[in-house]
């Protein structure tokens, strides 16, 4: 093998930025995106030209690789690994450089590359006893299996000792698609506990084990209104208790028809996004906290109807309308944003 060459050689891990926003304001990369200089080159220009001042970068995504080289010994022992971002910690150089705080996206209990390598802390198939998949094939771990929760706190403790500023959870939670009735659990005990317990205790680890670290959890939108766990363990009001941030994924795209009474609720970005928020609000003055945590997900892709400035600026005004200060960070799969609506007015 050769040597690595000094031009390819990565830089010193980095110290996390100095005067972080306090309001954060991110659009989120792909992996591929970020380890492609034409792309996280447009990404960087974006957010030097615009309002945002943010970035969510996959270190972790639903394939279950962790997309840098990371030091993580049973990542690289179970083949959890595919470099995209050959030179992280330059990355992070450039984009703390240019002032912009770095968010790593770490995606959980969906971890198909896990599941096929430890299948005895997968959720099992109950009639051919292989590992369990969802309906696009991909195989999840056992919730309530302790041994994972350290791997993913393994993987989160690297990449900030990289210097990358917050790490947001995604995927923490059960499955929800797929035929659930052939699930089998090996660490979950169905008659015994409830699923909301078992996410619950996950969070409260993550906030022992990363005690000094900016965290955050991505839950589903529907979590900001329903009172129940939506059948996959998320409550709002437990990752209020552990988290920095959290970060319901309130798509209009994603609410059901009949939705606030309307046919598709994707046309009407605003009431969907500020009922939603206002209901989350109540929420969290439910749990005696003192100081809001709220920064969702807000939609700029099309699906159900097509978004562009006009409806990723009802999102934000939404946001403004129902008192949420914390920011926001924007979606969309492709990584091509809607400029016009983030330009300062």
């Amino acid at each position: 093998m050769r040597p690595e060459t000094k031009k390819n050689s990565d830089a010193e891990p980095q110290k996390k930025l100095a005067e972080p926003p306090q309001v954060i304001k991110a659009v989120y990369a792909t992996s591929w995106s970020a380890g492609t200089p034409s792309r996280i080159n447009y990404l960087t220009d974006l957010i030097k030209t615009t309002e945002l001042n943010a970035i969510v970068i996959d270190i972790k995504d639903y394939s279950g690789n962790v997309t840098y080289n990371t030091e993580v010994e049973e990542v690289k022992k179970y083949g959890a690994r595919e470099i995209r971002i050959p030179r992280i910690n330059s990355l992070i150089k450039k984009l703390h450089e240019d002032n912009i705080y770095v968010i790593g996206r770490v995606t959980v209990f969906q971890d198909p590359i896990l599941a096929a390598a430890r299948p005895d802390l997968a959720i099992k198939n109950k009639t051919t006893g292989k590992i369990w998949t969802d309906r696009k094939g991909l195989g999840w771990i056992d919730p309530g299996s302790k041994e994972y929760w350290d791997y993913i706190v393994k993987i989160a403790k690297d990449a900030e000792a990289r210097g990358i500023d917050e790490i947001n959870f995604d995927y923490i939670r059960f499955p929800s698609d797929g035929d659930l009735s052939e699930m089998v659990y090996q660490f979950y005990d169905e008659k015994k506990e409830r699923k909301e317990d078992v996410i619950a205790e996950f969070f409260r680890y993550l906030r022992f084990n990363l005690k000094d670290e900016k965290i955050s959890a991505d839950l589903f939108g529907l979590a900001t209104i329903q009172k129940d766990d939506l059948g996959i363990g998320q409550v709002i009001e437990s990752a209020y208790a552990s988290f920095d941030y959290v970060s319901p994924m309130v798509y209009p795209s994603h609410y059901a028809a009949g939705f606030l009474g309307y046919k598709n609720p994707t046309n009407f970005p605003y009431e969907v996004v500020k009922y939603s928020m206002e209901k989350a609000e109540e929420k969290f003055l439910a749990t005696g906290l003192t100081t809001s945590k709220l920064r969702p997900w807000l939609q700029d892709f099309d699906l159900g109807a097509n978004y562009g400035p006009t409806e990723v600026k009802a999102q934000f005004k939404a946001l403004a309308d129902a008192g949420v200060e914390n920011g926001w960070m924007l979606w969309d799969p492709s990584n091509v944003y809607t400029k016009e609506a983030l330009i300062l007015n």
